[in-house]
């Protein structure tokens, strides 16, 4: 039954306007037409003062985002009405009572959920990504409302909107000369999951690949969030016709034309003569989580590390003829993909021969961001005698706060409760943490008062401390790893995951029995994702990964190649 929150007005003149906004609240609601079957999600309002995009276009954790409010429903039939009020959990403004009267731009959206019968008897029910890489704004299924003027003001009655759209599928894609598709179902995690999963990978094979068919190929996995292909690599010069955009992280104009250029120049270098011929893949693992699984076994996300390993990469190798040994096999990345880099080549250090790890999610969680995790009572607030201080989750290149850890996690809450935003601090917690009796991930902090709960940070340590990990097994790890670890940060990285790096590497150097051999390098003043080289500014070296650190590689090839190892075929 449709009603009205009236909020009663103050007498007093000195208060806000906004206060009295409390009246105005929404009915939304999906037509028949769009399902006749109950739908279980995450219902979003979005407000916005931006005409520049559609209001779902507009939400995130910058200091642009617009407002968005979030309600989860369970078995909401068609035609009959969520109210989305006062009580719904909103960022950045927290409630709709605190939302200034004007006008505004509404839309809603249903980010649906899927109900997951686990291996382990739990029952969940979480956004399955539709092949977007994990996006509730753009995913495939959802429903949506058109996009509606609007004036918020006191005394306002509900607002209907129909979620009367849906998100159309997106396209397979086709393999073109250079890039290559491959797509499996994975025993493992089909098994995990209670229902089909798959893995996929964009692989980009190298010039004469079809023209070579006895030759055979080391295998380089560039670990990154879900892509859909190699937006690094063009094979037409760019596009004279693009409207140069401004970038604000790197503060400089034009700054998607330079990445068509620098697509198009590796083109140019991956035909050209003499250069390596090797395999480049990208792995989707996007999951019911988040775009990325992080590629490590985990009790709430399932064992992708195993399916990975032992069932995408074999068929990878398979497909397009790869070595299929661990000595001509690499990894690289930057910031989750740099973390990844580095966990796999640890967690199976015999499957690789190296890793290049930029800029990585943090590697030690005595610097988890700005929190340490076994010291700190509170994530948010850095305590005083008599005072909390907010702490910094973002920064711009002058060390300006962008965001700050509570806000962060207000937008999170926002987007899903029991950590189902598919953002950052709810797939740490996915992969990282134990299985909480709801079935969820076990909360390693409270996302309202920021609270740390130590026995989880315990089960981290044991299990994800990439550090602590290392020192506690290094007489074992160590003959394994030795040589094979290199790691890149900028010393004013975005997201602080430096001070990390900064640990590791106080760790590294102690090595004896054996040295670690590896590199641990940082970029002066650089911001993130710093990738280690010192000649070019940030916003280059960034588009290098595809041909910075293959010298290394080869070197490394070189020096460890067993007897007989093809080290020939491939270099045609």
């Amino acid at each position: 039954m449709l009603h009205i929150r009236i909020a009663l007005l103050a007498a007093s003149a000195v208060l806000p306007l906004a206060l009295t906004a409390s009246a105005q609240s929404f009915s939304v609601s999906f037509p028949a037409e769009r399902s006749a079957q109950p739908l279980d999600g995450r219902v979003l309002l979005v407000l916005s003062t931006d005409p520049s995009d559609e209001p779902r276009n507009q939400i995130n954790d910058t200091p642009k985002s617009q407002i968005v409010f979030g309600v989860t429903v369970d078995g909401l039939k068609p035609g009959r009405p969520v109210i989305i009020d006062e009580k719904a959990w909103g960022y950045p403004i927290r409630s709709l009572k605190d939302v200034p009267p004007g006008e505004y731009t509404v839309q809603a959206v249903l980010n649906k959920y899927e109900t997951f019968h686990r291996a382990d008897g739990k029952v969940v029910k979480l956004h399955m990504d539709q092949g977007e890489g994990q996006h509730w704004n753009i995913s495939p299924g959802n429903l949506y409302s058109k996009p509606k003027k609007i004036n918020v003001k006191p005394g306002g009655g509900v607002i209907s909107l129909s979620l009367d759209q849906e998100i159309p599928p997106i396209p397979e894609p086709k393999d073109t000369k250079f890039i290559r598709h491959i797509r499996i179902q994975s025993e493992l995690l089909t098994k995990f999951w209670g229902r089909p999963m798959y893995l996929s990978a964009v692989v980009l094979v190298p010039w004469g690949f079809d023209d070579h068919p006895d030759a055979r190929f080391p295998l380089i996995i560039f670990h990154d969030h879900f892509v859909e292909g190699f937006d690094d690599f063009r094979t037409e010069p760019p596009d004279p016709n693009l409207k140069p955009d401004y970038s604000e992280r790197f503060h400089i104009s034009g700054y998607n034309r330079i990445q068509q250029e620098q697509a198009y120049k590796f083109y140019q270098t991956w035909t050209g003569p003499g250069f390596p011929r090797v395999l480049i893949v990208k792995i989707q693992h996007a999951n019911p989580y988040y775009d990325d699984s992080y590629a490590v076994n985990s009790a709430n996300v399932g064992p992708y590390g195993d399916a990975i390993e032992t069932e995408l990469i074999p068929a990878i190798e398979k497909q397009f003829r790869g070595i299929g040994e661990g000595w001509a096999r690499f990894l690289y990345g930057g910031s989750t993909g740099g973390w990844e880099s580095l966990a796999v080549q640890i967690f199976y250090p015999d499957h690789y021969n190296g890793t290049f790890a930029a800029c990585p999610d943090p590697i030690d969680f005595h610097a988890y961001t700005e929190i340490d995790l076994y010291k700190d009572k509170n994530a948010f607030y850095l305590e005083g005698a008599h005072k909390q201080v907010p702490q910094p989750a973002m920064r711009d290149y002058l060390g300006r706060t962008l965001t700050t850890l509570p806000d962060i996690n207000a937008y999170e809450l926002a987007l899903g409760d029991h950590g189902r935003s598919g953002e950052q601090f709810d797939i740490w917690q996915a992969v990282y943490g134990p299985v909480g009796e709801d079935g969820y991930p076990q909360p390693i902090f409270n996302k309202e008062t920021g609270e740390i709960d130590h026995h989880v940070a315990e089960y981290w340590r044991e299990h994800y401390d990439l550090r602590d990990i290392l020192e506690r097994e290094w007489p074992t790890l160590g003959p394994k790893l030795q040589g094979k670890i290199h790691i890149y940060v900028g010393s004013d990285d975005t997201y602080f995951l430096n001070d990390a790096v900064y640990r590791m590497e106080d760790f590294l150097k102690t090595t004896t029995k054996p040295p670690y051999d590896g590199e641990v390098k940082y970029g002066d003043r650089a911001e993130h994702c710093w990738n280690g080289d010192p000649t070019l500014p940030n916003y280059l070296s960034r588009l290098h990964y595809n041909t910075m650190y293959l010298p290394k590689i080869l070197d490394r090839m070189k020096k460890t190649a067993p007897p007989g190892a093809d080290l020939t075929s491939w270099r045609y």
